[in-house]
């Protein structure tokens, strides 16, 4: 299965990122194509519920596949399996109706959901600053406030957005065709296409759609942002080693006076260093990813491994775009793709400082407890 995913990623998805990223109409036809294609071949929503249409593995299974899976940025969307987070949020939190009308169709791919946690002007690691406010009516809730990065919400059939009710901070799901629900505009980050800014002006909540208990907001999205910044950094190793391929590609084939890039000893000194993050980190990586897998506690196990694989990823395409000299700053390779995602993951999931801070905050007060 890891080589018929891998190689599904490489023939299929890596061929058309260019079209992808730019986003509009010809990606979503190639995202079609895509699919169909994964479907045919019995790769379609691996981790997701059988009895839905997905390939029902469970997540230490799937982890061992997301790695060749996220070698490239769109290879969870084309596989279906990017609906993993919300499918998994819904089945655990949301009330039988809501499951009722939308796990089954994200399995599908029939529609796409998204996620709106971050605020514009707020910083977004501190989510009790957070602004979007719900207030109580008699059938429900009425939502007023404005988020960002919300991947794909252009397009999604609903948002989970957090926002504050009177019992603290609450997430509701919210279908994206609600009176008062609009797409301010598309976000391009670093010029690539997926990310929008949405505002919400009295939209009209269901009580039913609340996910969990009112003001049990940060715990639901907690047991989220656990699996989605594993998965993330899976997803980066992917991306990380697939530099890290084109680096040696380039050394050995390269010829420069009488031999090849790889003859030349600060060549040799980028491919060690890249080699010795890649396995550094993806030793963090799995070790974060088998707690998750278990659902056992993994804070410090996350955060070590979110930072370790978003420098690995960044430091790892540094490389490659020097070893490649002027050709790795053109779209004739992937590298300004791969750049864009590096510099993205230190600031995506928490920004590397978030994770530094609260990682050895916790680690201290462990030590002094059990002094």
């Amino acid at each position: 299965m890891l080589d018929k995913v891998s190689g599904f990623v490489v023939d299929e998805v890596e061929p058309v990122e260019s079209t992808l990223d730019a986003g509009g109409e010809p990606a979503r036809e190639a995202l079609a194509v895509l699919r169909a294609t994964a479907r045919r071949r019995g790769l379609w929503a691996l981790p997701l519920p059988v009895e839905h249409g997905g390939g029902g593995l469970g997540l230490a299974d799937y982890f061992a596949l997301a790695e060749a899976e996220g070698r490239s940025d769109h290879g969870p969307a084309a596989l279906g399996s990017a609906s993993l987070l919300d499918v998994r949020m819904l089945g655990a939190h949301a009330t039988p109706a809501v499951r009722e009308r939308y796990v089954g169709p994200l399995v599908s791919g029939a529609i796409t959901g998204s996620y709106a946690m971050t605020e514009p002007e707020v910083a977004g690691s501190d989510p009790s600053a957070v602004r979007t406010r719900a207030d109580r009516v008699a059938d429900g809730w009425l939502l007023t406030g404005r988020k960002w990065f919300t991947t794909g919400a252009a397009h999604a059939a609903f948002t989970t957005v957090l926002a504050r009710s009177p019992e603290g901070l609450s997430l509701f799901v919210v279908p994206t065709d609600t009176p008062g629900f609009r797409v301010v505009r598309e976000l391009p980050v670093l010029g690539a296409a997926g990310q929008v800014e949405i505002e919400l002006v009295d939209v009209p909540v269901p009580a039913e759609n609340l996910l969990g208990e009112p003001g049990s907001g940060l715990a639901v999205a907690g047991g989220r942002l656990a699996l989605g910044r594993t998965l993330r950094c899976l997803r980066w190793l992917g991306q990380a080693e697939r530099a890290f391929d084109l680096m040696c590609d380039r050394a050995a084939t390269r010829r420069i006076g009488d031999g090849v890039l790889a003859d030349r000893q600060l060549v040799r000194q980028h491919v060690f260093e890249a080699l010795l993050a890649l396995r550094s980190a993806r030793a963090l990586v799995h070790q974060a990813a088998a707690l998750v897998a278990e659902d056992r506690p993994a804070r410090t196990e996350i955060g070590l491994a979110k930072v370790a694989a978003a420098r690995t990823l960044h430091q790892v395409v540094d490389s490659a775009t020097q070893v490649f000299g002027a050709e790795g700053l053109t779209s004739d390779t992937p590298l300004p793709m791969l750049a864009r995602l590096g510099r993205a993951a230190r600031i995506l999931d928490g920004a590397d400082e978030l994770h530094v801070s609260e990682t050895a905050r916790a680690v201290l007060r462990a030590r002094a407890r059990a002094r």
